[in-house]
């Protein structure tokens, strides 16, 4: 079993203007000559996490991190004005020019898989490959399955701590319901359903229960804009077309990638990988037997460290593409 590579510290690191008021983190690591990745974390509005540059080579690629709008180390935090999936594909590729990237590897999970094929649909000439894991296809079946009705069942013990903050009345409506009270001018309000919505992601994320997974996500400062972005996209369907990710799968036709997806992720069901796969002919899937939808599981992290070895060999033996 593959298992992450040791930890390391940014070569450097940038803070970026975007649109006003949006200022970027973004860092550098491993190697300053290497295949550029870029890491492409989930939420929206997680921020990226002390492992995620851990799961590339640091001798072969050269990473690079960013924490999107509103997220992690970017300020300000947890902002929704000018704030939408389009806004962050166009962050994506300003930062590719900042950095004088040509092309590069993205590898994203769960809304970071979003972001990531969007990106790719949008810029397929600067992919040189994708790396994705939790398959989120944003399709409104997707958000209501686990902020609705279908998680719920499964657990039904976690999903009576989701609901408890949002009265009786506005049930019928989740995800409207904790836009509300995310967005309200109580901030005792806003923090109580931060660390509720937050919580029940962090609980349904592992096929095993994992307390420091749990912990992570209920961090308030980012339970707060993981809450709060994660509302404010998904009333607005992510900013997404009907079925957009599926019907433009055909731009992704000279992009290879590898699909990473475990077999009971709860929040990002398999059909979703599945579909991706099958809509996606120059993709290989991997299905992960004994895994839920969080990255640091075993047999997720090896899977993907794999993909990101042999996805380095593969560009090394086409040099073409690096030029």
């Amino acid at each position: 079993m593959h298992t992450f590579f040791p930890e390391i510290k940014p070569y450097q690191r940038h803070i970026i203007a975007v649109e006003p008021p949006h200022e970027l983190y973004v860092d550098e690591s491993g190697n300053p000559d290497g295949i550029p990745v870029l890491f492409v974390h989930g939420g929206p509005g997680a921020g990226c996490g002390k492992f995620d540059r851990r799961f590339f080579d640091p001798q072969i690629y050269r990473i690079v991190l960013f924490d999107q709008r509103g997220a992690g180390r970017s300020r300000p935090h947890a902002e929704l004005q000018t704030n939408s999936t389009q806004k962050l594909v166009e962050d994506i590729e300003f930062i590719r020019k900042t950095l004088g990237i040509d092309k590069w590897v993205l590898f994203g999970g769960s809304w970071g898989s979003t972001l990531s094929l969007v990106y790719a649909q949008t810029y397929p000439e600067r992919v040189l490959g994708l790396i994705l894991r939790g398959i989120f296809l944003c399709r409104p079946v997707d958000l209501l399955w686990f902020y609705q009705e279908g998680a719920s069942r499964l657990f039904p013990d976690y999903w009576e701590d989701f609901i408890q903050p949002i009265p009786e009345e506005e049930r019928h409506d989740m995800m409207n319901a904790y836009y509300r009270h995310l967005t309200g001018d109580n901030q005792i309000q806003q923090m109580t359903a931060a660390k509720a919505w937050s919580l029940w992601e962090g609980r349904t994320a592992t096929l095993r229960p994992n307390q420091e997974v749990v912990e992570s996500f209920t961090e308030p400062h980012r339970a707060l804009s993981l809450a709060r972005i994660e509302a404010h996209y998904f009333v607005n369907n992510a900013f997404l077309e009907e079925n957009q990710i599926l019907r433009d799968a055909h731009k992704l036709a000279d992009i290879p990638g590898v699909i990473v997806h475990g077999r009971y992720d709860v929040i990002c069901p398999l059909d979703n990988a599945y579909l991706l796969h099958k809509a996606w002919p120059g993709s290989e899937l991997n299905i992960i037997r004994e895994a839920g939808h969080a990255s640091r599981e075993a047999g997720i992290v090896d899977a993907l460290i794999r993909a990101t070895n042999d996805m380095a060999k593969d560009l090394g033996e086409r040099p073409d593409q690096l030029a």
